[in-house]
C-alpha cells in the first residue's frame, strides 16, 4: 500500500473478479444486494474479512461469471415489446416509424367520416363467375372493383367498363379461333405432305430408280420431281442427275484425300518454299486457301451447329473441300464452295457426296462462275436481264432507274446454289429441280424470287434493294416461291433459254472479230 500497488489476494479467482468486488460499494456484496450477514467486527484483520467473503459468494460468483458475455445481446425475451429500443443497421440506429400502417377499413372509415359518402359495394352475385374465356391482358382489371380505400365507381363508369370488357373478349375470341384455324391449316398441309411424300417415295424407289433411264424424262416423273423429291431417295436422285462425266471413283477420292492430309501436315510442320513448290503451290496461295477453308467452314449453316468446329460434319466437310482443291488446283477453292458440299454431305456419303460435288462445279455456269471468267459471267447476266424485262417489266425498268445490276444479287445466289440465301429445306427443293432442268432453272429461280416480293422491292431504293435480296425474308414458303417460278415464263420471242444464251455467245465472238487488229501485210 506505501509503494501504490493494488492489494490483490493470491486467492482470488480472477482479476475480473477482483475489480469488480473493488469497484462495488463496500456496503454491497457482489450480487449487488445487501449482505446476508453483518459486516466483520472491527478487530478482525481487512484481509480475513476480504477473504472470507470472497468464499462465501464463490458459488455464485462462477455462475455468473461463465453465463455472463463481454458484449450483452439484446433479446426479444428479456424486453417487453412496448420498451423495445429501435432496430440497428450499421452505422446507427434506424429511426422508430411513426406512422404506422393503416388497415383499408380504417382508411375507408376516415374517407366516410370526411366526405360524408357511404360506400356500398356490389353483391357478390353482380360480380364475373365462371366466364370462360379471359383475355390475356392486365387491361382486364378495368371490371375488377377499386380497392376500398378509393372511391367506388359510379353506375355509368361501371357499365362503360363492362362493355369495354366484353369488347376485349369478343377480340381475343376472335384471335384465338383465328389462331387455332391457322395451327390446323397447317397441321393438316403437313399431314398431307406427309403422305405425300410417304407415297411418292414407295412410286420412286419401285417403279422410278429400277427404271431410271427409260422413265427419266416421262411426264410423270418430271410431274413427280417439280413437287419434291422424298428425303430418303434425294441424295441418289441427285446423283444420277447430276452424273459422272469425270468417271470419279472412291478410291480416286481417297487418293487425293491422302494428298490434301499430307499437304495439311507439311504445312502445319515447315513453312519452307522447297516443300511448297513440290506440292505445285505457293507459299501465299497454299495458306489463303487453308485458312479460307477454315474460315468458310465455321460460317457454313452456323445454325445447325454441325460443320463449326467439334462438330460431326466438321471433319467430313473439311476433307471433301480438301479433296477438291488438290483434284483442281486450276479452280482452287473459292467462298460458297462450302454450302454447296454441305448440302451434299446432308444428303449423300463421303465418297458419293464429294463425286457428285466435282461433277456439279464442272457444269459451264458453276466453272464459269467459280473460275471467275468475267466474259461468260457477263453473258449469263445478260441473258437473265433478257427475261427479267420479259416476265417483269414494271421492276427491271425501277432497278434500271437505279442502275442496279443482277451481279449485285446473282453471284451469292449462283456460287451456294441458293443454299445460303433461303431455308435448307426449301433450297434443297430448288435442288430438285436443278438437277432436273439444269442451269435454266437457277436463274428462273432468281426471277421467281423477284416476282414474289415485287411490290415490296418497288417501294425500295438501291440500297435497301441489294440488302434485302442479300438476306431473303426467313418466312418464305416452299408453295408461294414455286407458285411464283411456275409464273416465270423462259421464252423470249420464241426463244428458249438455251438459244438466247447460245445467239449472246455467237454475238460475242462477231464482236471480238471486228474488234480484232487487222493482219499486217
Amino acid at each position: 500500500a506505501p509503494l501504490g500497488f493494488t492489494d490483490v489476494n493470491l486467492n482470488s479467482r480472477n482479476t475480473y473478479e477482483v475489480s469488480r468486488r473493488r469497484s462495488a460499494p463496500e456496503h454491497l456484496a457482489h450480487g449487488g444486494t445487501a449482505p446476508a450477514e453483518p459486516a466483520p467486527p472491527p478487530q478482525e484483520p481487512a484481509e480475513r474479512a476480504r477473504h472470507r467473503v470472497g468464499i462465501a459468494g464463490a458459488g455464485s460468483s462462477f455462475a455468473e461469471f461463465f453465463t455472463r458475455n463481454f458484449f450483452t445481446k439484446r433479446t426479444k425475451e428479456l424486453k417487453p415489446a412496448a420498451q423495445s429500443a429501435p432496430g440497428w443497421k450499421l452505422f446507427g440506429k434506424v429511426p422508430p416509424r411513426e406512422n404506422l400502417p393503416k388497415d383499408s377499413k380504417i382508411i375507408q372509415q376516415e374517407y366516410e367520416a370526411r366526405t360524408g359518402r357511404m360506400y356500398k359495394p356490389p353483391p357478390s352475385s353482380a360480380r364475373r363467375k365462371n366466364i370462360e374465356f379471359e383475355p390475356l391482358s392486365t387491361t382486364a382489371l378495368i371490371l375488377e372493383d377499386r380497392p376500398a380505400n378509393l372511391p367506388a365507381k359510379s353506375v355509368e363508369e361501371a357499365l362503360r367498363h363492362r362493355q369495354e370488357y366484353d369488347e376485349m373478349v369478343a377480340e381475343a375470341k376472335k384471335r384465338e379461333i383465328k389462331e387455332a384455324h391457322k395451327r390446323k391449316k397447317i397441321m393438316r398441309e403437313r399431314f398431307k405432305q406427309e403422305e405425300n411424300i410417304a407415297s411418292a417415295m414407295v412410286i420412286w424407289v419401285n417403279e422410278i430408280l429400277p427404271n431410271w433411264e427409260g422413265m427419266r424424262a416421262t411426264r410423270r416423273v418430271r410431274e413427280l420431281w417439280w413437287q419434291g423429291l422424298p428425303p430418303s431417295v434425294r441424295g441418289k436422285v441427285w446423283s444420277l442427275a447430276v452424273g459422272n462425266e469425270l468417271n470419279i471413283t472412291p478410291e480416286l477420292y481417297e487418293i487425293f484425300l491422302s494428298r490434301a492430309k499430307e499437304r495439311w501436315k507439311s504445312f502445319s510442320e515447315t513453312s519452307s518454299e522447297n516443300d511448297i513448290e513440290d506440292a505445285g503451290a505457293s507459299v501465299a496461295d497454299r495458306e489463303a486457301s487453308l485458312e479460307l477453308i477454315k474460315l468458310d467452314i465455321s460460317r457454313t449453316f452456323p445454325s445447325l451447329y454441325i460443320f463449326q468446329k467439334g462438330g460431326p460434319y466438321h471433319d467430313l466437310l473439311h476433307s471433301v473441300l480438301g479433296a477438291y482443291t488438290c483434284y483442281r488446283p486450276d479452280v482452287g477453292y473459292v467462298q460458297g464452295m462450302s454450302f454447296i458440299a454441305a448440302v451434299l454431305i446432308l444428303n449423300l456419303e463421303e465418297a458419293d457426296a464429294f463425286i457428285a460435288f466435282a461433277n456439279l462445279l464442272n457444269k459451264p455456269c458453276q466453272l464459269a462462275f467459280f473460275r471467275v471468267d468475267h466474259s461468260m459471267m457477263l453473258k449469263y447476266f445478260a441473258a437473265f436481264e433478257v427475261f427479267f424485262e420479259e416476265n417483269l417489266p414494271k421492276l427491271f425498268l425501277h432497278f434500271k432507274s437505279y442502275s442496279l445490276t443482277p451481279d449485285i444479287y446473282l453471284i451469292d445466289w449462283i456460287f451456294t446454289l441458293y443454299s445460303k440465301s433461303l431455308p435448307l429445306d426449301l433450297a434443297c427443293r430448288v435442288w430438285d429441280v436443278f438437277c432436273r432442268d439444269g442451269e435454266e432453272f437457277l436463274f428462273r429461280t432468281g426471277l421467281g424470287i423477284l416476282r414474289l416480293y415485287e411490290d415490296i422491292l418497288l417501294q425500295m431504293d438501291f440500297i435497301h434493294i441489294a440488302q434485302f435480296l442479300t438476306k431473303l425474308p426467313e418466312d418464305i414458303t416452299s408453295e408461294k416461291l414455286f407458285s411464283c417460278i411456275a409464273a416465270i415464263q423462259m421464252q423470249n420471242s420464241n426463244k428458249k433459254w438455251a438459244q438466247v444464251f447460245a445467239s449472246l455467245m455467237k454475238d460475242n465472238k462477231e464482236g471480238d472479230k471486228n474488234h480484232s487488229p487487222a493482219p499486217k501485210s
